[in-house]
């Protein structure tokens, strides 16, 4: 049924580009391919080819491709390019929201029926991208050694979101305060952003004139005062040049330049602990800058907490237990 919904939306907008499908012809041949949907989608919500390929997995060029695919069929501009950003067109905006709307549903119908067949309880669960490769899934064989009948699955999610609009069990996520109408459990304070980077640039950087000042310095563009709050903290001059800096969307990605010696960066101290253990990374500078938020785990208050659910939950706070101890 939700594929005969994404049939008539994509048919219509075939119409305004007149390439009717003839009434013979079976309606699964007017769905445009479902990598290219999911493509879109992902683009549309998150704004960015870049960042829609980080949470699919797959390159910019992909995702470009995919997109560009896909209003070549339709025949409708779903992007316009504002500047350097791109910008849905209101017929973008109108077939992004169906098009999550069936792949949503598409979603909670498969997990649902994966449940009724009998292949063991199952848990989607919303993350951080960050998050979820540099802490929740090298900690995962530890629970499904526990718990082998229990398939965890893991979508990236940056953006706050309500429950009832997505097919998530439960999510993990960075706020100062648990998501409203929610519950669950905090599992760790980022207690701090500590400059970090790699030990050759550092002893380049103390043979050079300009010293370690002289460092190109890294931005998150979901934190772009970061900066300038630890040289106020610090009680230095936030100076022109180090506003200047490269900016990217996701940790993994400023940690990734970090190592690489493109300059230095503030990291969650949490995420740098075992590279500066290892001697990967040091620390440039003294002082580092505290945060106040935290993360959580947590799921809607209105739905009853499946076995999994508690078994998952129950799991998380020992872990985080385990490792504050």
């Amino acid at each position: 049924m939700q594929l005969i919904k994404l049939h008539n939306v994509v048919t219509n907008v075939h119409v305004s580009s007149h390439h009717k499908a003839d009434k013979g012809e079976p309606m699964r041949k007017g769905v445009p391919n479902l990598g290219a949907l999911q493509a879109f989608e992902a683009t549309a919500r998150l704004g960015s080819f870049s960042r829609a390929a980080e949470e699919l997995s797959l390159t910019h060029s992909a995702i470009f491709r995919q997109v560009n695919g896909l209003e070549e069929r339709l025949g409708v501009a779903l992007f316009t390019r504002v500047r350097r950003r791109i910008v849905l067109t209101d017929a973008g905006a109108e077939y992004a929201a169906r098009v999550r709307h069936h792949l949503e549903q598409l979603e909670k119908d498969t997990f649902s029926l994966m449940s009724r067949a009998g292949l063991g309880h199952s848990l989607h669960i919303a993350v951080l991208p960050t998050l979820a490769t540099t802490w929740l899934v090298p900690r995962l064989p530890a629970f499904q050694a526990r718990h082998a009948d229990i398939a965890v699955s893991l979508s990236s999610r940056t953006l706050p979101f309500q429950f009832a609009d997505h097919p998530f069990d439960a999510a993990i996520y960075h706020a100062e305060q648990p998501w409203a109408a929610t519950q669950g459990i905090r599992l760790f304070p980022e207690e701090a952003l500590v400059p970090v980077c790699s030990p050759f640039l550092y002893e380049i950087a103390q043979h050079a004139s300009d010293g370690l000042a002289g460092l190109t310095h890294l931005h998150m563009m979901s934190r772009p005062d970061a900066w300038r709050d630890w040289y106020r903290t610090q009680g230095l001059e936030y100076l022109p040049g180090v506003a200047a800096g490269p900016r990217y969307e996701l940790f993994t990605m400023l940690l990734a330049a970090v190592h690489a010696g493109l300059g230095v960066g503030l990291i969650p101290r949490f995420l740098a602990d075992e590279a500066l253990a290892n001697g990967d990374l040091v620390v440039p500078f003294d002082g580092a800058l505290a945060v106040r938020q935290s993360y959580y785990f947590s799921y809607p208050v209105h739905v009853g907490k499946t076995d999994a659910l508690i078994a998952f939950e129950a799991w998380l706070q020992e872990t985080v237990e385990e490792q504050a101890g």
